[in-house]
This record gives C-alpha cells, structure tokens and sequence, in this order.
C-alpha cells in the first residue's frame, strides 16, 4: 500500500446558546474536514490517482472529505459508512440512535458492542477521578441548556431535581442490557469525540495506511509525517508537542458555553449540579487511546489542583498531562 497521509480536521467554535436555536442541537464541532493525499511514492502511482471530493454531515457538522488515492471512491465510503454507524449507536442528536433509545426507554437490550465499550471507558475514567467525570450528567445538561435558551439560569431547586437523577452507581451495565433508573439519561460528551477518532484509526490501520492523523476535535496521530518527522502540534496550554502513535485532548471549562456572556460553560460538576469552576483555562492529556485522552482531560477541568489531575492520569497507562493554564 502506498504511503498515504490521512487527516481529519475539526474546527472547535465557541458557541453559547442562542435563545433561537435547539440548544440540544448545539455542537461545538462546527465543521469536520479530511484531506488525503499520496506522498512519497513512483510518479507513474500518479497516472492511477483518482481525486475524490464529498461534503454533508457528520458527528453533527458539516464536513467535507477530499482524498488523492487510487482507492478514493472506496475509502470515502467506508470512513463515511463507519462514522454513520458510529453515530446510529453514540449520538443523541439521533432520535434512533441507541444512546438515544436507551434514554427514551430507559432499558436496552442486546446494546452494540461500541456503546458498551464507550461506556465502560467511560466508568474506568469515573472511577479514577472519583466521579467527577459522570456519563449520568445529561439531564444537568438539559436543564441548563433549556434554561440558558430561556434566557436564564436554573434555580437551586430546579438542579437539585436534575441531579437526583443521575449517578453513575444507578446506571447497570451488562452485555445483555443496560438499564437506567426512571428519569436518567446518559451521554457521552467528553469522551465519545475521541471514541470515534479511535475507531476510525482502527478502520484506516486495517486498510494498511501509515502516516495518519485524525482530528474529531481530539487528535490521534498513527506513525509520523510522510516527509519524516513526528507531527507537531501547538498545544491550547502553551507550547508545542511532536505527537506520534498517541492522542492528545485538550478541554477548557469555558471553551463551550450555555449563556451568551461566556459565564456558565458546558461541563458540569456531578456533586453540585453546577458547571465546572473556572479552576483552569485549558488542559491537555496525551495517551494512547482518543477516548481516554478525551475523557481524562474533561475530567481534569473538575480537579482542584494540580496534583490531583497527576494522581487520576497516573491510573491509565501511558497517559501524560501535557500541559495546563490557570485563567
């Protein structure tokens, strides 16, 4: 196979709710870009390179998709497939979905294999962090989505009702079925981004290409540059890293918000109901799986210090905490 360099952008936009808008239909992936091109192989591979151009949707935003390969036609639509079905099980913007039917119905039999997956991801990265990072926060979330789209904020009473039903301790998780308590629901912001850079790195290794990089909105590089190199990336927190075979994450409390003046943002503490301090600017983990990059980094905006995003990074092999800003 030839040489190929595979990336995967999203731009990340701050993108407060509007009172106008379906705040359950926000992203901040505002666009989702993947560019591929031949790099160093025979000029006569050239005669042979069939350029292939797609834009729609995908993971919520629009996207576009540009590869010079030989096999263009065919690996678009496998990306593209293997993103869709991702979607089908992961996403809450799909009323079908089965993250959504299990919060509709609150049971779920026979779950895909990649939800269960996810969510056991999810419950390493609750354990290590001692809940902070809680898949259970989703009816938080709409709470003050809805009330930040009514031009307000929720009252006390109002969270206290949300937070009585979540927990992660209420939710079972079985290979035959996950089942929630009445009035849960689940989702997997801060940690279903990477799991999807995850899966498409599997898809784009089994296909025999070197040199990737993926980025859903959290990096997963795949080897290094085609020219050599390992590929540099201009971390959030200050400085640059060269990232090679491992993902990188970065979250910041304040980087997505619910109000229109930038003062509630988007991750939410599971033991107040409230959204994260503004303990810290940004966050970076590196490791060597998207999801748990992604999810640890979340995670780490609850931390109070320090040293206690060191000691919840340190249960995860090969993770490392890349870098960190106070606001």
């Amino acid at each position: 196979m030839e040489l190929t360099t595979m990336i995967i952008s999203a731009v990340c936009a701050l993108c407060p709710i509007q009172p106008e808008v379906d705040p359950m239909m926000l992203t901040r992936r505002r666009l989702i870009a993947i560019s591929a091109v031949l790099a160093a192989v025979p000029a006569a591979a050239y005669a042979n390179t069939r350029s292939r151009f797609w834009t729609g949707q995908a993971l919520g935003a629009r996207a576009s998709i540009r590869l010079d390969h030989p096999d263009a036609e065919a690996i678009v639509t496998r990306v593209m497939a293997e993103i869709d079905r991702l979607e089908n099980t992961l996403s809450l913007y799909r009323p079908h979905s089965a993250l959504s039917r299990l919060n509709r119905d609150g049971h779920l039999d026979a779950p895909p294999f990649e939800l269960l997956e996810c969510l056991s991801l999810a419950s390493a990265v609750h354990r290590a962090s001692g809940g902070r990072f809680d898949p259970t926060v989703q009816p938080l979330w709409t709470l003050w989505a809805e009330s930040a789209a009514s031009g307000g904020r929720p009252d006390a009473k109002a969270v206290e009702r949300a937070r009585a039903n979540t927990g992660w301790g209420k939710v079972k998780l079985e290979a035959a079925a996950i089942t929630l308590y009445p009035g849960m629901a689940l989702t997997l912001n801060g940690i279903g981004q990477g799991y999807v850079a995850d899966r498409v790195a599997v898809l784009l290794d089994a296909e025999g290409l070197t040199d990737i990089l993926i980025d859903t909105g959290e990096l997963r590089a795949l080897g290094g540059r085609p020219e050599g190199g390992e590929w540099p990336v201009r971390l959030e927190t200050g400085g640059r890293l060269a990232l090679r075979q491992r993902a990188l994450a970065t979250s910041a409390p304040l980087g997505t918000t619910f109000d229109q003046a930038g003062r509630d943002g988007h991750i939410l503490d599971p033991a107040t109901g409230m959204p994260a301090p503004a303990n810290w600017r940004a966050i970076s983990v590196s490791a060597p799986s998207a999801a748990i990059a992604d999810a640890l980094a979340t995670a780490a905006c609850l931390m109070p210090d320090a040293g206690s995003i060191l000691a919840m990074i340190g249960r995860f092999e090969g993770a490392r905490l890349e870098g960190f800003s106070a606001p």
